[in-house]
């Protein structure tokens, strides 16, 4: 496995982020030159029009002016990229809605929110080469029970429903979250 491409740090630094607003097809270059690494294939791709527009009607941010996209509409559109992998898009509306609101309105910093999650991302990745090690040695300690010939194989197996286990279990408990902030701004 490609430890280095699996944590590799693909996220959008805010020192990244131009000043100035851009037009949707500078968009999808800056994310394709960001993100372009972390995807399975080449046919994949990282950020259409399509799904800026689809973003955009399901107001997943708040309204772009002129056609063209600031600084806070790209540091939200890295959010929802990041998200989406694990939440529905209805999920990532409910999560980043007071955010948006927020930002709108003036009353957040959204470099400083979102500095603290590069921050996050950063332990998370560190972490995370831990916690892999961790499961590939239990991983390989459970396949040694197994006399097969394709015991190398079987381990594998056993590692990726493993890992995809823990990403349900991280997944659930952040829909759990989704649904506590709902739950929190319906009640206001």
């Amino acid at each position: 496995m490609e430890m280095e491409k699996l944590i590799a740090d693909n996220q959008l630094q805010l020192e990244d982020i131009p000043q100035i607003d851009l037009y949707m097809d500078q968009v999808i270059q800056l994310f394709e030159n960001t993100f372009g690494s972390t995807t399975r294939n080449e046919e994949e791709k990282v950020l259409t029009k399509t799904m800026i527009n689809n973003y955009a009607k399901g107001k997943l941010f708040f309204s772009v002016k002129n056609k063209k996209y600031s600084k806070e509409h790209l540091i939200l559109i890295a959010f929802i990229y990041q998200l989406k992998g694990a939440l529905s898009i209805n999920d990532i509306k409910s999560l980043l809605k007071g955010v948006n609101t927020r930002t709108a309105e003036g009353k957040m910093d959204l470099d400083h929110f979102y500095q603290l999650y590069l921050d996050l991302t950063k332990l998370n990745a560190d972490a995370f080469v831990n916690d892999l090690e961790n499961q590939a040695a239990r991983a390989a300690e459970e396949a040694k029970e197994l006399n097969e010939d394709q015991s190398a194989e079987l381990e594998k197996v056993l590692l990726a429903s493993s890992l995809v286990h823990m990403s349900n279990l991280y997944r659930k408990a952040a829909e759990r979250i989704v649904d506590d902030v709902k739950n929190e701004a319906d009640q206001k």
